[in-house]
């Protein structure tokens, strides 16, 4: 007897589900027509449909409306996000911009001022891209995927195109390494302009190296101008390294002009040993006249009898 029940309901519901099968599909293709036909008629049949049931599907456009609003708020956040970053970039390129006309103005002063002044040769440099970041806590460095290939050299320094960022410690044949600035083994002689007082850059793995041995505090304020000073003879003089700031913990410090977040290429500048002078200067006498040979020899004539005579 169960058996036979079950058979009934199975009987039962086939044709249901065909005849809700073949409805929907008579429904769906009566739609179709509907909307196909063009016939006074039936557009006037169509406008009566659509008034008639669409304000009580309000409530299901209200999801729909407000996902399409997400997604259009989403869509302008991207554009947002790219136009940022694109003004970040040109902000980047104004201020490199801006660093060279200060650099072209104080060297156009000087050459106002001097006059037959030969001036050093410039630098050359060579480009390497950064190939990874060895990072750490105990020590901030950058490998550079130029090496001895390329003639690079320990000690010549690099920069990013706004300004130095460390210099080479340590050479392969096709790669090289880069100590930072932030670097605790970093020590760089600067200039703090426009004072002119020498001082020493400490890095201390912080974002914001320290200065030491400052020859007078009473002449420096923050926001002056910190450049490599050149003395040693490792780095080349005259390059932007930061500006001077206050920190928290009372001790001055330089905010580095080089972007050390976004470190893709760095400039290596060759830099060449200057020459060194090692022998001394002759006496320096007073321009003696021109004698003729007869006058020198009746001079000395002259004198040796007088020594006769005495």
């Amino acid at each position: 007897m169960a058996q036979n029940r079950n058979n009934s309901d199975v009987d039962y519901v086939r044709p249901v589900r065909r005849i809700l099968v073949g409805g929907l599909i008579l429904f769906c293709l009566g739609v179709f027509l509907i909307w196909r036909i063009d016939s006074p008629r039936i557009e006037d049949f169509r406008a009566a449909l659509i008034d008639r049931v669409m304000p009580g599907f309000e409530w299901a456009s209200v999801p729909v409306a407000h996902f399409t609003g997400m997604v259009e708020d989403f869509q302008s956040y991207q554009r947002i996000y790219r136009q940022n970053q694109d003004l970040r970039r040109e902000l980047q390129q104004m201020k490199a911009w801006k660093e060279a006309a200060v650099q072209l103005e104080q060297q156009n002063a000087k050459l106002l001022a001097l006059n037959n002044v030969r001036l050093d040769p410039k630098l050359t440099s060579v480009s390497g891209l950064v190939i990874a970041d060895s990072g750490s806590p105990f020590r901030q460095s950058v490998l550079l995927n130029v090496g001895k290939r390329d003639g690079i050299r320990d000690g010549w320094a690099t920069m990013d195109g706004l300004g130095v960022v460390g210099r080479i410690s340590g050479v392969g044949e096709n790669s090289s390494r880069v100590i930072l600035l932030t670097d605790a083994a970093s020590r760089l002689p600067v200039t703090i302009q426009p004072s002119g007082q020498r001082a020493v850059l400490t890095g201390d793995n912080s974002a914001a190296p320290t200065l030491e041995f400052i020859e007078d505090l009473d002449r420096i304020t923050p926001g002056d101008r910190v450049v490599s000073s050149g003395d040693g003879g490792v780095f080349p003089a005259g390059m932007l390294v930061g500006q001077l700031a206050l920190g928290p913990d009372g001790r001055y410090r330089v905010w580095l002009a080089a972007d050390y977040q976004q470190l893709e290429f760095l400039r290596v500048l060759r830099s060449h040993q200057g020459e060194i002078i090692t022998d001394t200067g002759g006496l320096i006498v007073p321009p003696q006249p021109d004698i003729p040979p007869e006058a020198a020899s009746s001079d000395t004539a002259a004198a040796g009898a007088e020594a006769g005579d005495g």
